[in-house]
């Protein structure tokens, strides 16, 4: 019999010859054979009867062994013959039991068409020094708009408001379009002055919930819910609604626009945030009754609650991709670096209070004496900086402290009942780069690692001075994924580090820097981040502010403190609440829309569409 490397050697080999070859080849082989070992047999018939020992038996059983050898050696050889010159033999063919042979790779899937598209666009750029930012256009609505959601490319932006409205415009029909706002249209967005381009309507449709007969017919008019918030698909497939009434809702919005197709059911209360998955298969809703959910679109059911103290959600966010760690894979002890886009020269090192405190020159930054209102500040009332500390209005430093790390930030603010401990070095050296952000009316921040499943595991906030006002009305992470903004009451943006480097000893979230607004700028009510990582638009009661990050608050190449005003107005909102703003991943497109997301507040109703240049 054949051995199994030779079976197999067969099959291989029947596989590439045909069939009337093979049986030609084995018929001529066997003849050959047989006439070569007649005269073999004959001499070894000879020399066996001259010989001494051995029978007719003996001899008989010999020669039918023999027969089925010679015949096994004929049949491999044959098939060797035959073979198809030019083919290598396989190495799995040769040693099919080899213990080190290798397994068989899954199949990796071709790029879907969004992502080819997403790729596309966002292939070549590159990113500029700095960005002017100027309204080009204006959308006027009949109430306040709360939320905004568009496709990756910008060609559907969608905005949701207080009447029970989503309509779909057009944004490059009316940037690139000679429709002008009129007389009446200017004084409604507050455009007195200049010419600026009108909006450009695709559709729109109600978000309502038909109530239903017991035979099947719809019971009377549906009733309308305000719009608290919205999310979209990359490729304008379908869009998200959050009312009012804690319901979220699922439309269609390139095909068969508005059309009604599954409606979640979860929240007590308003559902002021929603964000999606990276592959939109899922998103998170933030709600007033102080929980997030993450849903399953697949199935259109409830997968998590993460319920922290209970104070209401203003904002959610999903770490971005960019912050996967791409030197070590991640893994309790392992070291990796969110990777930072740019140059920057806090890449390296986490601030040190000690080399910003002095310089060559002697200046000095000058630090808060907490003992000076530690028995009379109150920081729901009082104004920040009443003491006399801070640096002026126009500030922006590394903040001189910091929190569990170490470094000597003062007093903590009092933890909420049945809020999670503060983020310490361990915990968060144990946390994945898969993290989810909340951030809460009360000015609290919380960080969740969502592949933690066990309660109580995987979740932490951020530390919060005690004079932080209890109001945090939007919070945002960076391009990167490696800081966080927070938008506070008295007028400033806290900026979070949040690198993870998998070691205890450091790592643990901490302000690095504080971005601050003239006082007269009001509550910071709305913070998004541009796509290079460095630039953060930043919307107060007044105007809308252009920040680079990156270079606010740090010393030139002589060791000197920039004066003067380190960031630029952005003209277009002034006078409301900002409720939303969002920019496209190139960075062409900047808008915002205005309300007080059902908040106390005075609010405009207009969307504004600005045009981003770049400035190498």
């Amino acid at each position: 019999m054949a051995s199994d490397s030779d079976e197999e050697y067969d099959d291989v080999e029947f596989d590439n010859a045909s069939e009337e070859d093979i049986d030609e080849d084995i018929l001529n082989a066997l003849e050959d054979h047989l006439t070569a070992a007649e005269g073999t047999e004959g001499e070894e018939d000879t020399d066996s009867e001259t010989s001494d020992g051995g029978s007719d038996d003996d001899d008989a059983d010999e020669d039918d062994v023999r027969g089925h050898n010679d015949l096994e050696r004929v049949l491999t050889q044959t098939l060797q013959e035959v073979a198809l010159p030019g083919k290598p033999p396989s190495p799995a063919t040769e040693s099919p039991i080899a213990p080190d042979a290798s397994q068989p790779q899954a199949e990796k899937r071709p790029p879907s068409p969004a992502q080819l598209r997403r790729t596309k666009i966002l292939s070549g750029i590159k990113w500029p020094r700095s960005f002017t930012v100027e309204a080009i256009c204006a959308i006027p609505h009949p109430c306040a708009t709360h939320a905004l959601a568009s496709s990756l490319c910008m060609t559907h932006l969608i905005t949701g408001s207080d009447d029970g409205y989503i309509r779909d415009y057009d944004l490059f029909a009316a940037v690139n379009g000679k429709v002008f706002l009129t007389a009446p249209q200017r004084q409604h967005c507050g455009v007195i002055e200049g010419i600026m381009k009108a909006g450009q309507i695709r559709c729109w449709w109600e978000n309502a919930i038909p109530t239903l007969n017991p035979d099947g017919t719809i019971a009377g008019e549906p009733t309308l819910y305000p719009v608290y918030s919205l999310a979209m698909h990359s490729d304008a497939l379908w869009a998200l609604a959050g009312s009012d009434q804690g319901h979220v809702s699922l439309f269609t919005v390139r095909h068969s626009p508005g059309r009604l197709c599954h409606v979640m059911h979860a929240h007590r209360g308003p559902v002021s945030a929603l964000a999606l998955q990276h592959d939109e298969k899922g998103f998170f809703s933030a709600g007033w009754d102080g929980e997030a959910i993450h849903w399953d679109l697949n199935t259109g059911h409830l997968v998590r609650r993460f319920s922290a103290h209970g104070a209401q959600l203003a904002a959610i966010a999903v770490r971005p991709l960019n912050a996967n760690p791409v030197q070590n894979q991640w893994g309790p002890g392992s070291e990796f670096t969110v990777p930072m886009r740019g140059s920057r020269d806090d890449q390296s090192q986490s601030y040190d209070p000690s080399m910003h405190q002095s310089n060559g020159t002697g200046s000095h930054f000058k630090q808060e004496d907490d003992a000076k209102s530690e028995g009379s500040y109150d920081p729901l009332f009082d104004e920040p900086d009443a003491d006399g500390g801070g640096d002026g209005p126009n500030s922006a430093h590394p903040n001189n402290s910091s929190g569990p790390n170490g470094q000597n930030m003062g007093r903590g603010a009092i933890a909420p009942k049945g809020a999670p401990p503060i983020l310490d070095p361990t915990t968060y050296a144990s946390f994945s780069p898969d993290l989810l952000m909340t951030a809460h009316v009360d000015g609290q921040v919380i960080l969740w690692d969502r592949r933690a499943q066990t309660p109580g595991k995987g979740v932490g906030r951020l530390w919060m001075s005690e004079k932080t006002p209890p109001w945090c009305m939007s919070a945002c992470w960076s391009a990167d994924g490696s800081q966080i903004y927070v938008g506070r009451r008295n007028g400033t943006v806290e900026i979070y580090d949040v690198r993870q480097t998998g070691r205890a000893a450091s790592g643990t979230p901490k302000i690095w820097k504080t971005l601050r607004n003239p006082l007269s700028s009001g509550v910071v009510s709305c913070v998004v981040a541009f796509p290079d990582s460095r630039h953060l638009a930043c919307a107060s009661t007044d105007n809308i502010r252009l920040w680079n990050v990156a270079e606010a608050g740090e010393p030139d190449a002589y060791g000197k403190m920039k004066s003067g005003v380190q960031f630029k107005i952005i003209p277009g909102h002034h006078g409301g609440f900002v409720s939303q703003m969002l920019v496209d991943p190139a960075a062409r497109f900047l808008v915002s829309a205005s309300s007080n997301r059902g908040w106390h507040g005075e609010y405009t109703k207009t969307v504004f569409v600005h045009e981003v240049k770049h400035l190498f």
